[in-house]
């Protein structure tokens, strides 16, 4: 029998996860055809044309990191036409003993979601909101609680819808909007990453000043540049308490981990990381310890 989703932390030890090959890269990116919400977001991040196969490789790299170190990794079946079909952290997220499918904001994404079909036939309990928007990367666990980035891809309803389905199945955790400086926003795991207890990657311009005390109450921050954040690097995976995986390039970064402690493992991601999307993004995490 599958084991059932069970995840409690940004930080445990990943024992099973979901991800997805890459395809072909199909949305505009100039002319009249590019949606609003993407022309907002490129104001804040960089969005290139990539290569499926090189991708596909560099995805290679992290799944056979990640057996190495225990994870056993689901791939999920293919989504034909879907530039960002290799970003599966967005179609769901697991809080405690449910996985909630997310809404997603963009239209061309929806076939996306379909994988969740084939996972809800092997898991106990998939749960969809009813209301407003919310996608994977704006979504963290910390402390009984569930951060949202109020991002443009996620609303409060889509918080609101959240807190209603947590109830419901008896998850006792407050759900916490968190609130950006401007528009253009991705995910919130382009900006802020919790990556070990009470230790998180932050990119404090995203935020502003009320919502970077809340950040500094908590948390042990690292900051990240605006040329980092940029370039995806605060994207990063935790697969165990004390182990972070990060992108080749983010020297800086890793040496603020190594110096709390952490263990840094890296792998060559510069081809995912042409859209905004990194490590956190190509992953779904279905059960930690």
């Amino acid at each position: 029998m599958p084991a059932p989703v069970h995840v409690t932390t940004e930080y445990g030890t990943l024992q099973r996860v979901a991800m997805r090959y890459a395809g072909e890269f199909t949305r505009p990116l100039d002319g009249p055809d590019v949606h609003p919400v993407l022309d907002r977001q490129r104001a804040t991040s960089t969005w290139r044309p990539f290569d499926p196969a090189k991708v596909r490789t560099q995805q290679d790299l992290l799944i056979t990191l990640l057996r190495e170190h225990g994870t056993e990794v689901l791939l999920l079946p293919d989504a034909p036409g879907c530039s960002t079909r290799h970003y599966p952290r967005d179609i769901a997220f697991a809080v405690d003993h449910v996985l909630i499918a997310a809404r997603l904001n963009s239209a061309h994404r929806q076939p996306e979601t379909h994988a969740l079909y084939d996972l809800a036939a092997d898991l106990p309990l998939v749960v969809r909101l009813d209301s407003g928007t919310i996608e994977g990367g704006d979504v963290m666990l910390h402390d009984g609680s569930v951060l949202v980035g109020m991002s443009e891809e996620s609303t409060r309803d889509g918080a609101t819808a959240l807190q209603r389905a947590l109830h419901r199945f008896q998850v006792d955790r407050e759900v916490i909007p968190v609130y950006f400086a401007g528009s253009g926003i991705v995910h919130l795991d382009d900006h802020f990453v919790i990556v070990a207890p009470d230790l998180a990657l932050i990119h404090r311009d995203a935020f502003p000043a009320a919502q970077q005390r809340f950040f500094e109450k908590r948390f042990d921050l690292i900051d990240a540049t605006a040329a980092e954040a940029r370039t995806v690097q605060v994207n990063v995976l935790a697969i165990a308490p004390g182990r972070v995986v990060v992108a080749d390039g983010s020297d800086r970064i890793a040496g603020q981990l190594a110096a709390r402690g952490v263990e840094v493992l890296s792998v060559d991601y510069s081809e995912v990381t042409k859209i905004p999307g990194s490590l956190r993004c190509t992953t779904l995490p279905l059960n930690r310890t």
